[in-house]
């Protein structure tokens, strides 16, 4: 079996359902991983927009995620009453929460890339404020495996 990331509200390459976006709850969709490789310490999660018009724009991301966990549910909060360990990230609206996708009106679909990353460490070592680019550049020095699956949204 292949380590995989799914979310059980959407397919991937299908549309995102509204209630993950700004037209709707903004809340972060629920998220299922299977087979991580052997040795793996934590989870990294990133979701990115392809399509922005500056190139790629982050919309969350989530590091330190306990290596036993499989999930996450809908509307992971960034509270104390987080997972312990689990750390938010600022994206790229400078928040460290979620937030919801919203592309401009009338710029056609959007690809929305949720990438999840197997790592050697327990931690990712990173000051309060970290963005979810240098979470990306952190956890790619100690990745074991990545695994991606992408929602399609336009307004």
């Amino acid at each position: 079996m292949a380590f995989r990331l799914r979310s059980p509200a959407f397919d991937d390459g299908s549309m995102i359902p509204e209630r993950y976006t700004c037209m709707g709850e903004d809340i972060s969709p629920p998220l299922a991983w299977q087979a991580p490789p052997p040795r793996t310490e934590s989870f990294a999660l990133v979701c990115r927009d392809s399509d922005a018009d500056r190139g790629t724009f982050h919309h969350w991301g989530i590091c330190n995620t306990a290596a036993d966990q499989r999930r996450q549910p809908e509307a992971v909060a960034c509270d104390a009453e987080s997972p312990a360990g689990l750390r938010h990230t600022s994206n790229d609206f400078g928040r460290e929460d979620y937030a919801g996708l919203c592309p401009p009106k009338g710029h056609g679909v959007h690809h929305y890339h949720f990438r999840l990353m197997a790592l050697d460490v327990e931690r990712l070592d990173l000051g309060k404020g970290a963005s979810c680019a240098e979470v990306v550049q952190a956890a790619e020095q100690h990745a074991l495996a990545a695994t991606e699956f992408v929602g399609l949204f336009q307004r």
